[in-house]
């Protein structure tokens, strides 16, 4: 058998036809995800649910005599599909748009994310519920099945009608968009929409158009995917954290930029296979990290003057509810009285996320920088910890210190790699490298993969403190959280917290000052990366367990979530978003698989009519209340003004 570098060279060609045919996909998908953020500036995660929408559109026509008896209606097959479904997950897209996508355009474009995110959630959560976890079955046509035996490879005549399809689809849309009247409208309306107005052109139905076509790509995509990977409601999950970093490569927003990097990303994982199998799954974001350290812009992409998120803060100073003092004082109260009130275990799950979940408000809130990796500095520090006390035999403390260092660690790598990126790159550079984590404690020995490192032994703090005892466990994890409550007050009414702030709102200000904001922005990630990874090491001997699920991007979502709902850059909006988040969960338990379903309309929601969260507009009613007496209180002396 014919060999190159001691290689036979039908796994060779094999691999890299499976990396085209991947690659292929890649190409459509980031096509649509760079159509819709360079026209609209969303970064549409909600990408991958359509890309299962339209795989399931075309199983759903093929199975409509069995999935609809009694009606009379044919089966549709493949190529109908192929036409029918785009078009009808396009129109799901318009729609979609139209109710959601269109109510954030005029807002910071991390809502827009924020939004996709939830929407992606709700979609993917009620696919779940109704099929559950396997995979639904879509034949190859009958037209193209078989295949050519090339002499040094087997070629299947499906996967080539694929790479054949997807090139065609992909270079004709380049063509639409960059080099056609219609195309020249589109990038015009994007940049002065006014402008295009006055030529009678209706922008808010083209911006509807250029979103449905964005979807309906994704749809094509499933519909092309489903004769060849299972049908199943996490297949968009699964694939479009990839897409994202595909789509940095090449450059957010580049046309061009998308098809060539999703084709040698493609390439690029099936030669990894060959030579390196293991690093198959984390060859993206590794040549994502590379370009980003050569090209922060991207392969393709042009250097603009980022603006960082804008301020979403909600917090009012010198209100009653940023009362650092009087708030450490009632926390404290409350937590003493916790644990006679509720399980300790719960009680304990409760101050572990809203550490977490303060730790994530450091950068988004203080600073506004919308990160979506900070699973990856909870779950190293979770699995530090957990391998430390279960193989090494070491003490708590030392577990704990040994969790938060990996945790600060990694936290400073990743944000030299990101913080010279802002807005929306930032966001999907740090969910990119966080991957990097998860892939590798899927496979490294030591993590044990799915299993997870179990039973890890909580020991005897400082030698005489028995940890195995609950009680005595939730009063240690409350003094942890009172403590980094106290730690975080400090930092953000210190000079340094007041300088993180400024940037949050004028970062160009900021540098006219003189400060460098990079090495701010750049310690005050490090410090929520350390702070995140507390959270992690006491989870880790609290419920004795360290997991893939700790290093998983939903766990990124939750801290998000919780400090979207008590509200962003407040004092106690994340610890009363963990509570609500946590309390729900386990309420919800019994559920099952409609948890996901519910946060991701709690998601939704909140973007749409909760920006400031809970304790955001509980603080904007006082402040309005106190607003209206100070006027009612001045207006009679101005009153009496005239007969003096």
């Amino acid at each position: 058998m014919p060999e190159i570098f001691g290689i036979p060279l039908t796994l060779l060609f094999g691999q890299l036809l499976v990396g085209l045919i991947n690659g292929s996909f890649y190409a459509m998908m980031s096509l649509g995800v760079a159509i819709i953020f360079g026209m609209l500036r969303i970064g549409n995660f909600v990408h991958g649910a359509q890309y299962m929408l339209g795989a399931f559109g075309a199983w759903y026509l093929m199975n409509l005599p069995e999935l609809l008896p009694g009606w009379g209606l044919p089966s549709i097959g493949y190529w109908g599909a192929l036409i029918i479904v785009p078009i009808g997950v396009g129109l799901v897209g318009a729609l979609m748009e139209r109710l959601f996508i269109r109510r954030v355009y005029n807002l910071d474009h991390a809502y827009g994310l924020l939004l996709t995110v939830g929407l992606a959630m709700f979609i993917e959560g009620m696919f779940n519920v109704t099929y559950g976890a396997a995979g639904q079955r879509y034949d190859v046509p009958d037209a193209l099945q078989g295949g050519v035996n090339l002499g040094f490879m087997f070629l299947p005549i499906y996967r080539a009608w694929v790479i054949v399809l997807a090139l065609t689809v992909c270079f004709g849309t380049w063509y639409l968009i960059e080099r056609t009247k219609l195309g020249s409208y589109l990038r015009a309306a994007t940049e002065n929409p006014d402008l295009v107005r006055a030529f009678g052109v209706n922008v808010p139905r083209m911006l509807m158009l250029t979103y449905a076509f964005g979807v309906g790509l994704a749809g094509m995509a499933g519909v092309m995917a489903a004769p060849i990977y299972q049908v199943g409601p996490q297949m968009g999950q699964s694939i479009i954290i990839t897409i994202f970093a595909v789509v940095v490569i090449g450059g957010m927003g580049s046309i061009s930029g998308a098809i060539i990097s999703g084709l040698m990303m493609g390439l690029a994982e099936g030669l990894t296979k060959v030579f390196y199998p293991q690093a198959s799954t984390t060859v993206v974001f590794v040549i994502m990290v590379i370009v980003l350290v050569l090209r922060p812009a991207g392969l393709f992409g042009r250097e603009t003057t980022a603006h960082s998120t804008a301020d979403v803060s909600s917090g009012r100073a010198g209100s009653i509810l940023e009362n650092g003092k009087l708030w450490f004082g009632i926390l404290l109260a409350i937590g003493l009285v916790l644990p006679f009130t509720l399980f300790p275990i719960f009680a304990m799950k409760i101050l572990i996320f809203a550490l977490f979940a303060m730790a994530y408000n450091l950068i988004f809130g203080y600073v506004g920088l919308l990160a979506f990796g900070h699973a990856a500095f909870y779950g190293t520090s979770s699995y530090v910890a957990a391998h430390s006390a279960s193989v090494l035999g070491w003490p708590p403390e030392l577990c704990v210190l040994a969790g938060v260092s990996a945790a600060t660690a990694i936290g400073a790598l990743f944000g030299w790699l990101a913080i010279r990126r802002q807005g929306l790159y930032f966001a999907m550079i740090t969910l990119a490298l966080a991957q990097i984590i998860y892939f590798y404690a899927l496979q490294a020995s030591w993590t044990h993969g799915e299993d997870g490192i179990q039973s890890v032994p909580r020991g005897m703090l400082f030698g005489f403190i028995d940890l195995s005892d609950s009680m005595t466990m939730y009063f240690v994890t409350l003094t942890v959280f009172m403590g980094a409550f106290a730690l975080i007050y400090r930092i953000i009414h210190s000079p340094f917290g007041q300088v993180l702030k400024s940037i949050r709102e004028n970062e160009d200000r900021s540098i006219s000052l003189g400060y460098s904001t990079n090495r701010f922005k750049l310690i005050a990630f490090t410090l929520s990366a350390m702070l995140a990874g507390l959270a992690g090491s006491m989870k880790a001997l609290v419920f004795q367990i360290a997991s893939l699920m700790d290093v998983f991007f939903m766990t990124s979502a939750d801290a998000l979530l919780m400090t979207l709902i008590g509200g962003v850059g407040t004092l106690l909006g994340p610890i009363v978003g963990a509570a609500v988040i946590v309390t729900l969960q386990t309420k919800l338990a019994t559920f099952g698989a409609w948890v996901v379903v519910i946060q991701g309309a709690i998601f939704v929601l909140s973007v749409l009519f909760l920006r400031k969260g809970i304790v955001g507009t509980v603080e904007e009613y006082l402040a309005n209340r106190k607003a209206r007496r100070e006027n009612n209180a001045v207006l009679p002396d101005k009153a009496m003004e005239p007969g003096e």
